[in-house]
């Protein structure tokens, strides 16, 4: 099979790796589309990553024992390789399990687990199935497109009463965006690229602010009428975007942390005694609400064909990181059997 390595700066190459075989209830993906995540820093940072990715849909391809799927399922692959027995799991948590299996040796593979590749292997219980009605391209949202915004939103039960304050604008933040307009919030979104600023717009976000503008809280607090928002998240991991929520949610509100890094200069008096804020971090969401997610990907259709700036095939990896790296663009899927 075809796989994608990262093998320098802004270099990468596609190698031919064997194709991996079933195991017990791990089965073997063909993965039909790869969105593309946060691989494209390792790609311009110069670092080696023999097995890059970790968002997929596709079919089962291949099973060793009959389980909870069929060969000829379509499905969504769920991240990481957690143990599927501790309480975290369990409960539906998986991506906080502190026991996450080495699959390879598990399974006696060579290769198998890298998304930018045609054939994956995955234990059939982080396999979420996808109802025929729709495509996909859509499905695969519910890994990083429109998961961990949705996690956050659920967590923080957005409804059309809420103003959502979402900072950050890359793939992550856009589907926040999508998330906040499908429940009827009122979303406002800080971001200052040109390109994606245009696109949270075109998805719905009733206000789009540019960090660089040193009065960015002043707006934000007109449009509140000197409250506040009720709800924000960051998307961007920046320490700057993160005090701006801090200081533009209104009192007894909620803030979700999304975007990796930041260093957040907490008040505890301010911050949290006196606005009584409740912070929250949020990776990725509970599996036991996909089918709610699936719905809203069924009903979010249109938009998510904006979102989905880029499909193509896994030759033009290159490119596509390329692409990333402008910033000009929204969620990027490549599609490992397609040719072009």
């Amino acid at each position: 099979m075809q796989a994608v390595r990262i093998v320098g700066k802004q270099r990468c190459e596609l190698v031919e790796c064997p194709k991996p075989s079933p195991w017990g209830d791990v089965v073997v993906i063909k993965v039909e589309v790869t969105p593309m995540c946060t691989e494209y820093k390792a790609y311009r940072d110069g670092y080696v990553v023999d097995w890059p990715g970790h968002e997929a849909a596709g079919e089962v391809a291949e099973i060793a024992q009959p389980g909870r799927v069929k060969v000829g399922d379509r499905v969504v692959v769920m991240p990481n390789y957690p143990c599927g027995r501790c309480w975290l799991c369990l409960r539906g948590e998986y991506i906080h399990c502190q026991h996450n299996l080495d699959i390879l040796m598990t399974t006696g593979n060579m290769a198998g687990i890298a998304t930018y590749a045609q054939f994956l292997l995955k234990p059939d219980w982080l396999l979420v199935p996808v109802p025929d009605d729709i495509p996909l391209h859509h499905a695969a949202m519910a890994c990083c497109g429109l998961g961990p915004t949705f996690g956050a939103m659920e967590r923080m039960r957005v409804n059309a009463f809420d103003t959502v304050l979402i900072t950050g604008m890359g793939p992550v933040g856009l589907g926040g965006v999508i998330n906040g307009v499908m429940r009827g919030a009122q979303v406002i979104a800080v971001e200052g690229h040109p390109y994606r600023a245009a696109l949270a717009r075109e998805l719905g976000a009733a206000h789009v602010l540019d960090p660089q503008q040193t009065d960015v809280l002043q707006q934000i607090m007109e449009i509140t009428k000197g409250v506040g928002v009720d709800k924000a998240i960051d998307c961007s991991g920046s320490a700057q975007a993160q005090r701006l929520l801090m200081e533009a949610t209104r009192r007894k509100g909620e803030v979700t942390f999304v975007g990796e890094a930041g260093e957040l200069t907490l008040h505890v008096s301010n911050d949290l005694l006196r606005k009584g804020l409740t912070l929250h971090g949020q990776w990725h969401y509970n599996l036991a609400d996909t089918p709610r997610l699936m719905d809203l990907i069924r009903r979010a259709s249109g938009l998510l064909e904006k979102f989905i700036t880029h499909r193509l095939p896994l030759q033009r990896v290159q490119e596509a990181f390329e692409t990333q790296l402008t910033g000009n663009c929204g969620k990027i899927v490549l599609e490992p059997w397609a040719h072009g």
